[in-house]
């Protein structure tokens, strides 16, 4: 069976506080795109991961897929299942590509192996993966909180507008974006502001991680610039960066973009 993994972005991002087991607390929403990778699970006569499209970096055994499994045949009897993943969403992009992954791969596994798991059940798992994989079980907006892995369902639909997302040739890690931010309540609440329309976005909700970003990564920046010149009426940076998505009435003209980044039309 096959299933296509999607990403999502950060709509706003919160730093709150840092938390006694060294993770932070944050304030944030995730939003699911159209921007997708393929992953296919059979049952087999030996556990088999492979992987195609992005080079994935590091040992292919440290796979979140893999760690899933292992996870889960803690507690259940699994058979032996070929896993193949092929990449398309960028790697290092503040998109959540692996955790998706994992949560669509908890899927697709209690599927293929009749294991009866409860949506609960597959988030808990998830948790324990990663503090965004449990969103991809129910793959729906959110309003995170915590590390990121409690959840409030958040009726906001972008359906109707253009979604772009731009990578430029960029990595930036999580350690550096961390290090650059002073958590500290914010200033708006971020539920109230995105209830507001999207035009008004701009001067409410932020992306803490923006400011130092942006400081060692001006490329970053020049994206988030150049997506306001073309037209977006909200533009930010997700996650941790590096790509930045831009939200637009129309679909815009990104030739110059394209150039010298990634460009994906998401919604």
């Amino acid at each position: 069976m096959i299933v296509f993994p999607n990403a999502k972005i950060n709509i706003g991002l919160n730093v709150v506080e840092r938390r006694a087991d060294g993770y932070h607390n944050l304030e944030t929403v995730f939003y699911p795109i159209q921007i997708k990778d393929a992953l296919e699970v059979v049952l087999s006569d030996k556990l088999r991961f492979t992987s195609s499209g992005i080079a994935i970096p590091g040992n292919a055994n440290d796979n979140l897929c893999l760690k899933a499994y292992h996870l889960i045949k803690k507690d259940y009897d699994l058979p032996p299942v070929n896993i193949h993943l092929h990449k398309n969403i960028p790697i290092g992009a503040g998109l959540g590509g692996g955790s998706a992954d994992a949560g669509f791969f908890i899927k697709l596994l209690n599927e293929v192996c009749e294991i009866g798991l409860s949506v609960d059940a597959m988030e808990n798992y998830a948790r324990q993966l990663g503090a965004d994989c449990a969103f991809f079980i129910g793959n729906k907006p959110v309003f995170a909180s915590e590390k990121g892995d409690q959840f409030e369902p958040l009726e906001l639909d972008l359906s109707a507008y253009h979604l772009v997302l731009v990578m430029p040739p960029v990595h930036v890690s999580t350690a550096e974006a961390y290090g650059g931010v002073r958590p500290k309540a914010s200033e708006n609440n971020l539920k109230s502001a995105l209830k507001l329309p999207v035009e008004e976005w701009k001067a409410l909700v932020k992306n803490d991680f923006e400011k130092t970003v942006f400081q060692h990564h001006p490329k970053i920046m020049q994206v988030k610039e150049a997506l306001y010149q073309q037209g977006a009426i909200y533009a930010a940076m997700s996650g941790s960066g590096a790509s930045v998505f831009g939200i637009f009435n129309k679909k815009p003209d990104l030739q110059e973009l394209e150039k010298a980044n990634q460009v994906f039309y998401a919604v």
